[in-house]
């Protein structure tokens, strides 16, 4: 991935929650099929949360649903119900960014990489993706 990076503006369909994040125009995003990424379709990219910043009055409408090991907050919008961000069980310091719930026009390539959530911890270990929220220097993307 580029060394170069640029600010992401993004939100939910109705623009209640609103968020700039810092990250490459080329990220590698995670397709997963755990049961909540599969029923919403979710396909994300993540970065540390030092680099993602919710805008105005965004957190008053946001609401989290967690489940299982509780680890993973799945934060959508009280309004339209859209997640687009949420904070991941396979990396609790950063912010997975949904795709599609970005703004066009600074998102230039997609890396789609794929997650097999119903193997969680299988997967985990054999992937890179812990390293998508350590800050620059640190990652092995």
């Amino acid at each position: 991935m580029s060394a170069e990076t640029v600010v992401h503006s993004g939100g939910c369909h109705c623009r209640h929650v609103r968020w700039q994040v810092e990250a490459s125009p080329s990220v590698v995003a995670w397709h997963c099929n755990c049961s909540s990424c599969s029923m919403r379709a979710n396909t994300h990219f993540i970065v540390p949360s030092a680099k993602f910043k919710l805008i105005g009055d965004s957190e008053k409408f946001l609401t989290t649903y967690t489940f299982g090991t509780h680890t993973a907050k799945h934060t959508f919008c009280k309004v339209c119900g859209i997640t687009s961000f949420y904070f991941p069980r396979s990396n609790p310091d950063g912010v997975a960014v949904t795709v599609n719930c970005v703004d066009s026009g600074t998102l230039r390539h997609v890396e789609i990489r794929y997650f097999d959530g119903t193997s969680w911890e299988k997967s985990y270990n054999q992937s890179s993706i812990a390293s998508f929220s350590k800050l620059s220097g640190e990652n092995n993307q």
